[in-house]
This record gives structure tokens, C-alpha cells and sequence, in this order.
């Protein structure tokens, strides 16, 4: 792929958007965004981040001038080619994320930027969910959930967006905006569009009122069916709004942009059992589906024997499967959904007696438990992603969906592990929704060299007679997209597929939405614009772009996330290998900034990632290849003298804090300026004081007259950055003299390490990529922790979460084998049960659970604690990291401004008594967003038992 240092956006476009910053249109910029989910890869002119309905009204009669195609892209996580284009690609996820819970959640208005999971956790609370329920829900968007009519596990045909669709904004290609849930919705369309209303309805005249084409219809539309546009809506509807709605349903952006959808929700039905049941082989569990369909199953998702084998080799995996020798194995995993319980205990009777009555490979067992569900759904949610990360590296992974009347499941799966055999496809999975007859399969290939084509391009093609054979539809859930798009006429016939470009013309006269997409004149157009996975760097050569890491990365917004991250490697590795030197030259140059000096390295989207990469680990050997020898020194010899520099640090803060503000932070600009913003940090007046030695504590902490039962090892980040001040103005004390008050209240001792004022987690080092810094500070701690705690035998406790993970690795790395446990899971567990009964000191405390505290499972114990220091705790629907990520707030303080933005809105909305989290740096990222005082959790405990004795 040769991708041109510059691209030309047209001029009626570029006026068209009220920021020119909004139009990206340099390489990097177009490599980001040329990859999605799929198998597709198209580089797109230039990308437009979309500020708000009416600029993409304004945009799409910009494109119609200039002749520009558009795409539009909200989550990216498409499976057919939907989401990729070589025009214009327009964002309309960052300014489009607004969710209103409307009639206590039975009703939800949504813009296309948020994630299903966004939406349905607001939804939660209220006892309600959306009925769309794709497995990808932690990245998908609602603008890829209508667009493609996306269903999911238990949704089938009666939960999609289609059926609980109340209304839908959208904007056409002419910038008419429809509102169809406005009570002038019909009268309003047709004095807009008169001409497009009259064709329209004379084209649902035309459907109606051919009878093979209602039966076509009804068929095809009776079980899942994305292939096409939604036909079935005009027998469904009959006034413009309404139908021309349904049809925008499922259209993959090539009829209009979808605003804002409003749905009629579902009930959570509270009560679930779940059993994981392995089958002898595929055929029987197949066999199965019609009994169990018919005892009330929500979900029957059905993994073959290579799904297994996968899944063996993930973390966690499911008990059922792991000491299993798989051969020809495949599993059923079914799930009931009640109001009650003996609701609940009915069907799973049902259930047990229709699987004990099968061969199955264990007794069959129910599990209501939470954690063993979560397992189990751990496994199925990210199959693709796991299998797919397990192809061979060089390969790409394309999946595909089809459904098939269930009775004709068996014999459909048979057939197509026989033509897997036929093409020598012996890597490939079927795995999916088998309650509704929806099974996806993977193949991996190069599909580069022409035999590999020709062998993909004979394999579908004999694909499609299978499907079509048995009464099937060629897609069920993934859309159309390109994929798909040149057997549409052979699924539908030419009447129907005829009604299809009408409709396409209709709405979108001069083509320029997502050409190439669902009407396609090109019969070979499956076969080309296949995404090569070039090899990269070990870290992330797995990576199969599914996007899930997205939501949780603080730079989204700014610069790169980690999918991004990647694929740029891959287009620089590509650029490389064609002999683009100039290309290679440029995106490495803008890297350095999107891509290193930007990337929190925080372990996020190792949390989101089905095959657990961790892009920070790719940034972080990028930087330790790219580290200077005189910083490499200047940080080796900071290793070396820690107590010296973490005093000076200190000292500087302190002095900083008594003079004006600005003085300060032109002195601190005009070192960035000459010695790089990645080198010096920027100082501001939200800053605090520095703080006190470690040293001061002595020996130990704690009172009694028991041996010390563990070893206190506090954070530096305490010394280098003094406490918040208390809510009522009296200077703060700070994280680790809060742990040391409370362990004397307790009872508790903990030893001190000699020398503490020396040691740290490494994180500074291992973040910056200085390994011998790293190295040096990893022997200081070994030997000092070797001499508080022969062998090991005492835990290890530090009073910052991010510390506590560094320690974690740090100890882990040298082969130390001792508890790492954070001050907060200590108190909860070790202090709280001696402090008593404790009086909440406020009414409502907003707070900020970390990156670490997520990734150290320490989020329950913060919030049990939280709960004794407050009336009500609330953790903000729009949490996420901070993007402080230790001294990255300061070198490059838009990092955090953009990670913290969504959730510093709603909490100055929440106006809480107190804000707390569990790490310094955290604290000082949200204090400076939110301007309220974030203090750390075990500071509020003390001051409440610290009044209860008064």
C-alpha cells in the first residue's frame, strides 16, 4: 500500500467544517483510521471529526458538489468492510456520545457515539437494557447497532433495533433533517422532500403488491437478515417517516446518517443460570438445538472443537474446558432468564432433563453464580478476537455470518467443515448463535498471492450455494457491507435487488454514501482491497483491530488509541517493505508524538483486549529503543541517588508553591521550549507544596505489641507531591500518614524499610524505557525488602495504587516471590475490622477508582472503604483513566484535559460533599479537571475516626 504524503480535501468540504483542525488529512491520520474490524483496507482522502448533526448535513451537500464519496465511522468495529472508505471518512463518535434515560428507562435517546455498554449501564439502574446484544457491546457503537441492525446472543428477531426502534433522527445526502418520531414527521417529510416521498411510496406500492416478492420477504426475513436493505419494512409500514426509518435501519450508511435513535427498552430479567456443556462433537450439539430452543433458552451459543482449544490457552478460562483433551469436541453455552426464582428453576429443570438426554461429555451443571457466569461469557464475548489473535502471524482473519432455518443447522455446520476440508482451510471455527440458526466461521489466509484468491473467491462461491440451499440468508447480523455486496441479487432475486437500487437512487441520488457498500456492480468486489497483516513488533503482532481497546484509552479523543497505535506500526512495516522511504519517513516522525509522547501506558487496553495486549508495552520498548544515552544516564544516576533527587523534587515544589504562579510556569515553558515539552514538565498553580521524607516514619508504624504482620513500603509520589488540604482548609496529611494513624488506631505494626527515603515501584524508569535506572532500582528494593522480610515472609504494603502495581512487576520480574497488597485492600481487610463502628464523614463522595486499582482487582475493596466514609458513593458512569499517568499530566497536560473530560462533567454535575481516589497523580489529574479537591480514600478514613474520638 502507498499511501501519498499529502491529500487535497475538496474546498466545499473543508468549508463546509467550522474547525480546520477538525479535517485530518495527513498520513498518519489516514492510517489510523484506515483499518476497522474487518478484512477490508481502504485508506481513506482525509477525515472529518464531525462536530454535530447539522455540519454533517452541511458536509454531505458539500461531497454531493465536489463529487466526494463519504463513509461514516462511529465504533469501528464492523466485520463486512462497512466502516472503511477511499473518500472522505467522517468521525461521529467523539461529539456524538450524549445518552438521555427518558420514562425511568423505558425509553433511552442515544446519539451514534456511545457504546452499548455505555448505554445500558445508565440503563441498569432502572432495571432495563437495550434488546440489541452483540458480543462486541464494550466497543460497538448505537451508530453501527442501527446501521448494521445488529442483534446479538438473546435478541434474535424480536429484540433488534428494527422491533424496539420508537424513532430515529437522521439527516439525507440533500441535508434534510427527519425527526420520525416528531408528531409532523410525515407532513414535515414531504414538504422537504416531495419527490422522494412520492417515489418512496410508490415503491412500497410496487413490493406490496407482488406476491413473490412479499414471500421472498417473509421468508428471508422470518430469521436474522442484514443482507440488503430492510425490505421487510415496507410491509411493516405504511406513512414516509416510519418507513423510511425502518429502511435506514440496517443500511450501513448508505442512505442517510443516523443522528439519534430512540429505543423502547428491554426488562433485565434478574434471575440467570448458565451451563457451559461440552458435546462429543459438532454434529451433536447441534442436533440438540431444536429441544432446547423448545425448553425457553435465551441463549444457545454454540463454540466447535478449535474455538476450544483457544479458549484452553486464555487466562481464566472456564473450568469445563480446561482439563479437557479436545479432539472433536463442541460446546453449547445456555443460559435462562426469569423474573423469579422458581421461574427460573422451572426452566432450568427443563433444561437439565433435555441435556441429561444427550451424550454429553460431563454432567451437565447450572450455575446462578455471578463469577462463573462472567467466565464463561469472558470465553464466548471474545472468541473471535481470541481466535483470530491466534491465527499465524503474516495472516489475516475474515469472518464470516450466515444464518439458516435451525432444523438445518446440523446438516449446515457438516457441510461446511467439509468444504473447509475441500479448500484446506484446517485453522478455520464455527462458533455463534445457534438458538436462531446464526453460526460465524473464520478463515485465515495471506489471501494475497493469486492462488490464495482464487482458492477464497471458489470457497464462497460454493459457500453461497450451501446457504442458499438450505433456505438461509449469506448475512445474519455482521451487514452486507462489501463482503457481501455482489450476491445480493442471488439471495433476493432481480425484482427485489432491482426495489434496492431504486431505493439506493431515491435517497441518495448522486451516490456518495459508502459506495461499494450492500450495491455493488463489481462480481469480483469480495475479492479485493483485503487487508494484509504485516508482522510487527512481538507485543502487538496479534492484534486483529477489533477496536474493543478504544473506549478505555485516555488519548482517544487526542491523538491515537491503541488499535491506531498499531496499525500504524503495520503501515509503517508495509510502507517499509514497498519501498515508500518518505512514508515510512513521516509517519515515524508524527508517531513520536500520537503515538509514544501521548500513550499514558496505564495497561487499559489490556483490560478491554480478548487477547490481552498491552499497547504501553509496545510504547514502552518503542521508548526504550528510542532513549537517549545522556537522558539513559541522567535517569541511571537518579536511580542511584533517589532520596537525593525525590527531596529536591520536593523541595522544588515547595518553593515553587510560595512564589506567583506564572513566574514559574514561564520559566518551566521556556525549558520545554528549549529542552522538549517531553522533557520538561509544565508547571501550573494547581500544583501542590511537596510533601515529607518517608524517612520520618522510622522503623515501623502501627501500635501494639504484636510482631509486625507486614511491610510498610510508601510511594515516593507521597514525598515528591504534598496532601490536598482538608475540606475545611486545615493542611492535609496525606496518604501515607493517614495509613500510619489508622494502623496505630488498629493496633497493627508494619515495618519500615531501612533506606526508604531510596527506594521506589520503578514505574519512572520502566514507563521512560530507562532500563538501567530500572535495573538499578529493581537490586535497591530486592535487597532492602530481602532485609525487612527474610524470605518474603510479610506482606508488602504501599499506599499508592500505581506503586502497588509497580511493585507487583518490579518483584515479579526479579523473581521475588511475596504479597504485593495496596494500603486500601490492607485496611479493608487487616484495619477496618479493629477501627469499629465509623460515622460517614460526608453525604456523597465522587469517586475515582485508578487504572491500576482496575487492573489490581482493587476497585471493591476502594469502594467497600469508600462506603464507610460516605452516605453514598457514586463512581462516575464515564470513569476512566486520568492520563496523569505519573509526571505525563505535566509533560503534556492535553493528555489528561481530553482523558478526563467526559467524567469531569459529570462530576462537577454531581456536586458531591467529597472526591477521593487511591494514587497521587490520579488525585492531581482529577483536582485539575474538576477543580474540586481529590484527596486520597484512606485521608477521609482517618479524619472520620479521628472526629469519632473526639
Amino acid at each position: 500500500m502507498r499511501t501519498q504524503a499529502a491529500a487535497v480535501v475538496p474546498g466545499a468540504i473543508a468549508r463546509a467544517v467550522g474547525e480546520a483542525s477538525r479535517i485530518k488529512a495527513r498520513a498518519i491520520d489516514r492510517v489510523a483510521y484506515a483499518s476497522d474490524a474487518s478484512h477490508f483496507l481502504l485508506t481513506p482522502q482525509a477525515v472529518v471529526i464531525a462536530a454535530d448533526a447539522a455540519e454533517v448535513g452541511a458536509v454531505m451537500r458539500a461531497a454531493t458538489t465536489s463529487g466526494s464519496p463519504l463513509t461514516f465511522r462511529s465504533g469501528g468495529t464492523s466485520l463486512s468492510g462497512q466502516a472503511t472508505t477511499e473518500g472522505i471518512l467522517v468521525d461521529v463518535r467523539q461529539r456524538f456520545r450524549r445518552i438521555d434515560v427518558e420514562d425511568d428507562g423505558r425509553r433511552v435517546r442515544v446519539q451514534p457515539g456511545a457504546t452499548v455498554r455505555q448505554v445500558n449501564a445508565r440503563l441498569a439502574r432502572h432495571g432495563h437494557r437495550l434488546g440489541p446484544d452483540p458480543a462486541s457491546e464494550i466497543a460497538c457503537t448505537i451508530g453501527g447497532v442501527v446501521n448494521n441492525n445488529s442483534s446479538g446472543m438473546a435478541c434474535g428477531v424480536t429484540e433488534n433495533t428494527y422491533q424496539t426502534l420508537e424513532s430515529l433522527v437522521f439527516v439525507l445526502p440533500s441535508g434534510t433533517v427527519v425527526d420520525s418520531g416528531a408528531p409532523d414527521a410525515d407532513a414535515a417529510l414531504r414538504a422537504a422532500e416531495p419527490e422522494l416521498v412520492e417515489r418512496l411510496m410508490r415503491l412500497r406500492d410496487r413490493v406490496v403488491s407482488n406476491p413473490a416478492s412479499v414471500e421472498i420477504i417473509r421468508r428471508q426475513f422470518a430469521m436474522k437478515n442484514t443482507m440488503g436493505y430492510a425490505v421487510n419494512a415496507f410491509l411493516d409500514f405504511g406513512t414516509p417517516a416510519q418507513l423510511l426509518a425502518h429502511l435506514v435501519v440496517g443500511s450501513e450508511g448508505t442512505l442517510a446518517f443516523v443522528a439519534e435513535a430512540t429505543y423502547r427498552t428491554v426488562p433485565i430479567l434478574p434471575r440467570i443460570s448458565t451451563a457451559l456443556t461440552v458435546f462429543p462433537d459438532l454434529e451433536a450439539a447441534t442436533r440438540a438445538l431444536p429441544d432446547l430452543v423448545a425448553t425457553g433458552a435465551a441463549t444457545l451459543e454454540l463454540m466447535d472443537a478449535a474455538s476450544l482449544r483457544v479458549g484452553q490457552s486464555l487466562a481464566g478460562a472456564p473450568r469445563q474446558i480446561t482439563g479437557l483433551t479436545v479432539r472433536d469436541q463442541a460446546a453449547l453455552l445456555v443460559e435462562y432468564h426469569a423474573h423469579t426464582d422458581e421461574e427460573l428453576a422451572d426452566l432450568v429443570a427443563r433444561g437439565t432433563r433435555t441435556l441429561s438426554a444427550q451424550p454429553l461429555e460431563a454432567p451437565v451443571g447450572f450455575s446462578a453464580d455471578a463469577a462463573e457466569r462472567a467466565v464463561a461469557w469472558k470465553l464466548r464475548k471474545g472468541l473471535y478476537a481470541s481466535v483470530a489473535g491466534a491465527r499465524p502471524s503474516g495472516t489475516t482473519a475474515l469472518l464470516e455470518d450466515v444464518v439458516v432455518p435451525v432444523e438445518r443447522l446440523a446438516a449446515t455446520c457438516g457441510s461446511l467443515q467439509r468444504l473447509f476440508d475441500r479448500y484446506d482451510y484446517g485453522d478455520s471455527v464455527i462458533f455463534g448463535h445457534a438458538k436462531d440458526g446464526n453460526i460465524h466461521f473464520m478463515l485465515t489466509d495471506r489471501f494475497e498471492p493469486a492462488d490464495q484468491l482464487a482458492r477464497y473467491a471458489a470457497f464462497t462461491e460454493d459457500m453461497v450455494d450451501l446457504v442458499l440451499d438450505a433456505g438461509g440468508n449469506l448475512k445474519a447480523e455482521h451487514g452486507t457491507g462489501r463482503v457481501m455486496a455482489p450476491y445480493v441479487r442471488r439471495q433476493y432475486g432481480d425484482e427485489l435487488a432491482d426495489v434496492m437500487r431504486e431505493l439506493k437512487r431515491l435517497c441518495d441520488p448522486h451516490g456518495i454514501l459508502n459506495p461499494g457498500v450492500i450495491v455493488d456492480d463489481d462480481p469480483e468486489a469480495h475479492l479485493k482491497h483485503i487487508k494484509l497483516a504485516d508482522p510487527i513488533e512481538a507485543e502487538a503482532d496479534r492484534c486483529v483491530e477489533c477496536g474493543y481497546c478504544e473506549p478505555v484509552c485516555p488519548s482517544r479523543d487526542l491523538t491515537l488509541t491503541p488499535r491506531q497505535r498499531i496499525v500504524t506500526r503495520r503501515a509503517i512495516a508495509r510502507a517499509e517493505a514497498s519501498g515508500d522511504d518518505a512514508l515510512a519517513r513521516e509517519l515515524e516522525r508524527d508517531y513520536g508524538y500520537a503515538g509514544v509522547d501521548t500513550c499514558a501506558v496505564d495497561g487499559m487496553c489490556q483490560t478491554a483486549c480478548p487477547v490481552l495486549i498491552n499497547t504501553g508495552t509496545l510504547v514502552k520498548r518503542l521508548r526504550r529503543e528510542d532513549a537517549g544515552r545522556v537522558a539513559g544516564t541522567a535517569w541511571a544516576g537518579a536511580a542511584n541517588a533517589w532520596g537525593a533527587a525525590t527531596r529536591v523534587a520536593s523541595a522544588g515544589l515547595s518553593v515553587a508553591d510560595r512564589m506567583p504562579a506564572a513566574v514559574v510556569t514561564a520559566a518551566t515553558d521556556l525549558g520545554r521550549a528549549v529542552l522538549g515539552a517531553d522533557t520538561v514538565p509544565r508547571y501550573t498553580d494547581d500544583l501542590p507544596r511537596g510533601g515529607r521524607a518517608r524517612s520520618k516514619l522510622g522503623a515501623s508504624i502501627g501500635g501494639g505489641e504484636d510482631a509486625p504482620v507486614a511491610v510498610f513500603l510508601p510511594a515516593c509520589v507521597g514525598t515528591m507531591f504534598g496532601p490536598a488540604d482538608a475540606a475545611d482548609g486545615t493542611p492535609g496529611i496525606g496518604a501515607t500518614e493517614a495509613f500510619r494513624r489508622l494502623a496505630e488506631r488498629a493496633g497493627v505494626r508494619l515495618v519500615v524499610p531501612e533506606n526508604v527515603d531510596t527506594l521506589c515501584c520503578s514505574t519512572p524508569w520502566t514507563s521512560k524505557g530507562y532500563a538501567d535506572g530500572r535495573a538499578a532500582m529493581s537490586r535497591r528494593v530486592v535487597a532492602a525488602l530481602a532485609e525487612a522480610s527474610p524470605g518474603g515472609r510479610l506482606t508488602v504494603v504501599t499506599d499508592a495504587s500505581s506503586c502497588t502495581e509497580g511493585f507487583v512487576h518490579l518483584l515479579a520480574d526479579a523473581g521475588v516471590e511475596t504479597t504485593v497488597e495496596d494500603a486500601v485492600a490492607f485496611t479493608e481487610r487487616e484495619l477496618l475490622p479493629r477501627l469499629g463502628a465509623v460515622t460517614p464523614l460526608v453525604g456523597t463522595l465522587a469517586l475515582h477508582p485508578t487504572c491500576s486499582s482496575t487492573q489490581l482487582g482493587l476497585d471493591p475493596a476502594l469502594q467497600r472503604v469508600a462506603t464507610v466514609v460516605a452516605g453514598e458513593v457514586v463512581v462516575p458512569d464515564s470513569w476512566g483513566c486520568c492520563g496523569f499517568a505519573g509526571d505525563r499530566g505535566m509533560l503534556h497536560p492535553e493528555l489528561t484535559a481530553s482523558a478526563t473530560a467526559p467524567e469531569a462533567a459529570e462530576v462537577r454535575a454531581l456536586r458531591a460533599d467529597a472526591h477521593a481516589s487511591c494514587n497521587r497523580t490520579c488525585e492531581l489529574g482529577m483536582t485539575r479537571a474538576t477543580g474540586a479537591d481529590y484527596r486520597h480514600v484512606l485521608e477521609l478514613l482517618e479524619e472520620a475516626t479521628r472526629l469519632r474520638g473526639r
